[in-house]
């Protein structure tokens, strides 16, 4: 009668509500049977031992660029394992729908820090799409692991309307009938049964490549009578909107409120919005008071429908040498990180008019909120050479050699081959209180992983564990935070119910995409520090998490494809679980 079972769980649906000890039955990749009595396992071919474990539904991450990974690597097992069921990518406005292939790489490479020839590879050899019908055709042709939904990028419209030139270019103004060929294209995609357009307004991140190295990604340069023109096309479709607002014109926020909202134009329908990103921030501590505040009332008086995208745990990140893409934040670093030969670059840190620019761009700005937090006095070197600065923040060698923690933290890159120190630091949310606080915020949704972006600086593929643990321990504490029924909920059914997915819930006739969790085994390991080689980007070491005790199962339709650190046979390769789901406002 069933697939599978899972026997004697606390479950969980994914609604909110509170948990009861249940036998799940699973037939035809959906729940089929919840009953505290036992269930018939005969002829059933797989069955989970929950007893004293949590079951719920599989983890939706809303925020991921395994764009280029998904077509080598589509069993996606570094999210899989930590019992995510569902990735979102296509995010920051970029996607490979439209897009040529090298002007893909030169979009993702230093954007995202993945190897540029991998992500070139990965097209040429598998690419067969001129279109989103054709794309979604082959991502849900590939042995998923799990399920896939995706935006199509504001950048990849406008590079593959303008060219990529005229794209990053800000004298060119796109014609009428230029902006009409992107919403028709963005249309289409929609019809496809794409989520929606992901778009990036702040200039942070950079292009890769010879042609048109370090301008700023395509939909910087657009201007709102653009985005105006294709958010009506989203609203039309029932599309969602992803972006970033441009930091350095925070006061810009506020128009995607009136993009996304009713009252000022008389709109039938709200546009939701998924902006990134709400941090607690270093360099502005009450930034998160402000944008809560604001989400607030742009959502009652201008009646839209906005959220802030909010990782909820630490934003602690490593880097190699100056591989890190904050510091494209201010000139000096762009000119750094411009340079792909080590001894150009080596030559450029050392050089004392460089130092200069660097320390006073770097300072220029202290109060306005920013990816990168300025502060070397704290950031940790973790691999060097010279093993005696090992452990030592910059701070540290900096009053030992009696100079400025920059002129410190620029010595030792050039001391040793500015690849060959590797450090650590906390850029945002180190206090533990307020990222309680954040967590119950109904302004912001939890998730900004990443995944499958910037290998080598940070790995949040656990993350709905960690959040899952800090809450338990909280309630544990005499001090809870909010019910683990209500945690679930926000990082399932919330999620999948806003961003119209089926998927988040785990009721009778939802798909079965379940995580087992043992809660004893959230402990430490969640935090600890991993690496693995990644052997389809040519044994690449990334930073990956490894706490293996804590997921007995992770389920997708029905189907059993990770159990106590092991994937199933074939995972991956020739067993296909996750579907790619076609976006619509999914009734709940």
């Amino acid at each position: 009668m069933f697939d599978l079972i899972v026997r004697g769980g606390l479950w969980f649906d994914g609604t909110g509500g509170d948990p009861r000890i249940a036998n799940l039955g699973i037939a035809g990749g959906r729940v089929v049977a919840a009953s505290a009595d036992p269930l018939d396992e005969t002829g059933c071919p797989d069955v989970v031992d929950a007893c004293g474990k949590w079951v719920m539904p599989g983890f939706i991450d809303i925020h991921t660029h395994y764009d280029a990974e998904v077509l080598l690597n589509p069993g996606l097992g570094e999210s899989v394992r930590h019992g995510i069921t569902t990735v979102l990518f296509g995010c920051c406005s970029m996607s490979t729908v439209y897009v040529e292939n090298d002007d893909a790489a030169d979009l993702f490479s230093r954007v995202e820090a993945v190897p540029r020839r991998h992500v070139i590879g990965a097209l040429d050899r598998f690419r067969d799409w001129d279109g989103p019908e054709g794309y979604i055709e082959c991502i849900d042709g590939l042995p998923l692991g799990p399920n896939v939904a995706s935006f199509v990028g504001h950048s990849d419209l406008r590079t593959a309307v303008l060219g990529l030139g005229r794209a990053t270019d800000g004298s060119v103004r796109p014609t009428r009938a230029e902006i009409d060929t992107m919403a028709r294209m963005l249309d289409r995609a929609l019809r496809a049964g794409m989520l929606g357009m992901s778009g990036m307004d702040t200039q942070l991140d950079k292009l890769d490549g010879d042609r048109y190295r370090s301008r700023a990604l395509p939909s910087t340069y657009a201007r709102w009578p653009e985005r105006w023109r294709l958010v009506d096309v989203l609203r039309e479709r029932c599309g969602v909107l992803q972006s970033a607002p441009d930091i350095d014109r925070p006061l810009t926020a506020l128009m995607f409120f009136l993009a996304s909202g009713t009252r000022l134009f008389r709109r039938e329908r709200a546009v939701p919005v998924s902006l990134l990103v709400s941090f607690d921030t270093k360099t502005a501590r009450g930034a998160h008071i402000a944008l809560r505040r604001l989400t607030q009332w742009g959502n009652t008086v201008l009646r839209s429908d906005v959220r802030f995208q909010h990782l909820p745990v630490p934003f602690t990140l490593y880097s190699d040498g100056i591989d890190l893409p904050v510091f494209e934040e201010f000139g000096a670093g762009t000119a750094a990180l411009h340079l792909r030969d080590q001894i150009e670059r080596n030559a450029l840190l050392a050089d004392e008019d460089y130092r200069r620019r660097f320390r006073r761009e770097l300072r220029g700005k202290l109060f306005k909120p920013s990816a990168w937090n300025k502060d070397f006095y704290e950031a940790t070197v973790v691999e060097c050479p010279d093993v005696a600065n090992v452990g030592k923040s910059f701070g540290r060698i900096a009053d030992e050699r009696g100079v400025d923690p920059v002129d410190a933290f620029l010595d030792v890159l050039v001391e040793h081959g500015e690849r060959n120190v590797r450090w650590t630091t906390t850029l945002h949310n180190d206090r533990e209180a307020v990222l309680d606080r954040m967590a119950t915020y109904p302004t912001v949704h939890l998730g900004f992983s990443d995944a499958g972006a910037h290998l080598r600086n940070m790995a949040f593929y656990n993350m709905p564990l960690r959040f899952l643990r800090r809450m338990r321990d909280a309630r544990e504490a005499g001090s809870p935070i909010m019910s683990i029924g209500h945690a679930v909920h926000r990082l399932t059914g919330e999620l999948g119910s806003w961003f119209g997915l089926d998927a988040g819930y785990l009721r009778l006739g939802d798909r079965a995409d379940l995580v087992v969790i043992d809660p004893h085994a959230l402990d430490a390991r969640v935090d600890e520090y991993h690496e693995s080689p990644v052997p389809f980007y040519d044994g690449l070491s990334r930073m990956v998490n490894r706490d293996d005790a804590t997921v007995v199962a992770t389920a997708v339709g029905g189907t059993v494809v990770y159990r106590l650190g092991r994937f199933a046979d074939g995972y991956g390769e020739t067993v296909r679980t996750g579907r790619y789901l076609r976006h619509g406002r999914y009734p709940y």
